[in-house]
């Protein structure tokens, strides 16, 4: 038979496209060429596929070779197709068998030794296949990343000889066995726990506040005061992914190609350096890829020292916040990345850091402040749900370390009861919540409805700000196990906006 079809997977964002690869050998002067749009590692595979066949026992065909990767519209990029191209060119030579090909999607890189290397976005791949009614045929080393869809049939091979027995039943592949995996809330938080803070009672409530509705938390405090320990905490009081969310997550994380080995249910926690670039931050590139937006998704992403970040790359956050998702637009076409994750900052709140610790270190103007705080813009801002300031806890002492503190185990029971009680009565967390669900389930008081008219008339608010507040206080009543949203709970609401609220009372009262 002198043409022989195989399949394989492209990348495009978290999809993986189909590609069909048919390849065709006629009589004629010996030549290898590829079509279908092919970039370069694509068109270097020649080289590689022709080492790999020899030195695995066989005979490469000295004849005229065409291989068609179909779609040809689609760009192909990559290593991932020299497993599939090999695997049809024995078969359109007859060294192999044709017919099993049809049942599997094969997707991984050649050694010239005939050796099987992993490839980026094997899970993916995975996912396909499994949706397609197909095995897929990948190296040993990409063999765990596969079988986390454990309801893939994965097999894992080490060489091309080993696919080839396979293929031809006389040495058959056993299939992988999926991974064995927690299904439940572990009563021990791995990581950083909260038990190592001392003090600072008011920062770990808004903590928790922030970890049972799901809300973004800015944090304003002189060095020292434990901003960075706080949001390093943050996963361990939050509920663990479910394992649609783990799935979601870890694919992230293989298009990205980065390490899976983290634990399959923890809560990623991405915290990139503020001289990360836009593109590092958001996704991009020529091919694009995850940024750190992407690979926090159901978890945190801290942005330490959040006014030393450049201005652009800050702004670029605005849409993640409010949609959960980024969309890439590149020339050859658009890809779309998730991006549900919760926004922790931390920043001084002075250019030298210690304006209003009682120390009198700071020599920082009211016009520097100004200058300095305004780095942050007033849309991204309001798009923070919580902005506490963190100042020095002046009953700290150091016997204090050696104290017993409250650890992570017993915040999370609070923070995944009140959790079970809001997805009890909504479908979504309450920073989630739409102007119209808010409505539906925040129910005031006369007390509560003449606080927030008082306040959204004297600071002027936005109905973004406002809509905050709302949120903030059905959180914080769920923590409390309210069914109604009291009058203290709205007070707590604008407590842990003080920031944004000192802001418009300063604009509206610049001789203050």
């Amino acid at each position: 038979m002198s043409l022989a079809i195989a399949y394989a997977r492209a990348l495009l964002g978290l999809r993986a496209p189909l590609v069909t690869l048919e390849t065709h050998l006629m009589p004629g002067l010996p030549a290898f060429n590829l079509v279908g749009l092919p970039e370069a590692a694509v068109r270097e595979s020649r080289e590689r596929v022709r080492s790999a066949i020899l030195n695995a026992g066989f005979e490469f065909p000295q004849r005229r070779i065409t291989v068609n990767l179909a779609p040809a519209d689609l760009p192909k990029y990559g290593t991932r197709y020299d497993l599939a191209i090999a695997l049809s060119l024995l078969a359109a030579s007859g060294q192999i068998p044709a017919a099993p090909l049809t049942e599997y999607e094969c997707v991984a890189e050649l050694a010239l030794t005939g050796e099987l290397r992993p490839v980026r976005g094997l899970l993916a791949a995975a996912l396909a296949a499994r949706d397609a009614a197909r095995a897929i045929m990948c190296s040993v080393a990409d063999g765990a990343e596969a079988t986390l869809c454990d309801t893939a049939t994965v097999f894992g091979a080490q060489t091309l000889s080993d696919v080839c027995r396979h293929l031809d039943r006389s040495q058959p592949l056993l299939p992988r066995a999926p991974p064995v995996r927690a299904t439940a809330n572990s009563a021990t938080p791995q990581g950083p726990d909260l038990r190592d803070i001392a003090g600072q009672q008011r920062a770990r409530r808004a903590l928790e506040i922030a970890a049972v509705g799901g809300h973004n938390l800015l944090m304003v405090g002189p060095p020292g005061t434990g901003k960075t320990m706080l949001a390093m905490r943050l996963p361990s009081i939050l509920p663990n992914l479910s394992e649609a969310e783990a799935l979601e997550s870890a694919l992230v994380r293989s298009v990205a190609g980065t390490d899976l080995a983290a634990a399959w249910r923890e809560r990623p926690f991405r915290a990139p350096h503020h001289t990360a670039s836009a593109i590092a931050i958001v996704g991009g590139g020529t091919i694009p890829k995850p940024g750190e937006i992407s690979l926090a998704h159901h978890g945190v992403l801290f942005l330490d020292e959040l006014t030393e970040f450049d201005r652009r790359v800050l702004e670029v956050l605005r849409e993640p916040l409010e949609s959960q998702r980024v969309t890439i637009s590149r020339a050859a076409g658009q890809v779309e990345f998730p991006a549900d994750f919760q926004l922790v900052a931390a920043m001084n709140p002075c250019p030298c850091g210690y304006a209003g610790d009682g120390s009198g270190r700071c020599l920082c103007s009211a016009e520097r402040i100004s200058r300095y705080r305004t780095r942050i813009s007033g849309p991204l801002l309001d798009r923070i749900d919580l902005q506490l300031e963190v100042a020095r806890d002046k009953h700290w002492h150091p016997r204090a370390l050696t104290s017993n503190h409250e650890p992570s185990a017993i915040v999370k029971d609070r923070v995944i009861a009140a959790r079970a009680r809001q997805l009890a009565r909504q479908p979504t967390l309450n920073a989630r919540l739409t102007p119209h669900e808010l409505n539906r389930v925040v129910h005031l008081n006369d007390d509560s409805v003449a606080l927030l008219d008082s306040a959204f008339t004297r600071f002027q608010l936005s109905a973004r700000s406002f809509h905050r507040i709302l949120k903030i206080a059905r959180s914080i009543a769920d923590l409390e196990n309210r069914v109604e949203v009291a009058t203290s709970d709205v007070a707590e609401a604008f407590s842990l906006r003080r920031m944004e609220l000192h802001a418009s009372a300063s604009t509206l009262n610049p001789a203050k």
